[in-house]
């Protein structure tokens, strides 16, 4: 079958197929004479199996380890067992990292009057450790900027260092990151 059958049958998009080919996560697809990509109903398995993956979170590196577990005949069930409990063990502390991050944030908002009046718990909260409050922008210019610009994910370790958050501020841009590379 074609690219589109085949990610059709599979449950992914043919973007996604082509995707896991280029990072080698499943092999090249055989070609007709014309150039097309064929796929088998083994191909079509592989899929769903990189598609279920995925839906639980598994990482590509996860998924590729899996992958070579499932077509190990002398793997044992502890090897991929391994594999799930650490996945599941990671789970578990980015849902306690949530929780508190969840219950920090109902507490500001619980705080915060939501008023006309301009104080606003929220900010001062946020700007506890602050020297100072920035310079209230002007209509119609924009704010200077005093650093380099960075990366999504970058970290500023002279920034990070004089954070309390820089750790929970780092995990919280490598998880976008990873969420957008799906």
């Amino acid at each position: 079958m074609n690219i589109g059958a085949a990610a059709k049958a599979a449950g992914v998009s043919a973007k996604m197929v082509r995707h896991y080919e280029q990072i080698g996560l499943v092999p090249a697809a055989e070609r007709t004479d014309a150039g097309y990509r064929q796929y088998s109903e083994r191909d079509v398995s592989v899929l769903r199996f990189i598609r279920q993956s995925r839906n639980l979170g598994f990482s590509i590196p996860q998924i590729a380890d899996l992958l070579g577990l499932w077509s190990n005949g002398h793997r044992t069930s502890r090897e991929v067992k391994a594999v799930a409990r650490r996945h599941l063990d990671d789970l578990a502390e980015r849902l306690r990292e949530m929780a508190a991050m969840k219950a920090a944030l109902e507490r500001l908002v619980t705080s915060c009057l939501g008023s006309e009046d301009p104080h606003c718990a929220i900010l001062a909260e946020l700007a506890a450790e602050s020297p100072a409050a920035p310079e209230p922008r002007r209509a119609g210019r924009r704010p200077l900027r005093k650093t380099p610009a960075r990366q999504p994910g970058e970290v500023n370790h002279a920034d990070a260092a004089a954070s309390p958050h820089a750790d929970l501020m780092a995990w919280i841009r490598n998880a976008h990151a990873a969420h957008g590379s799906h």
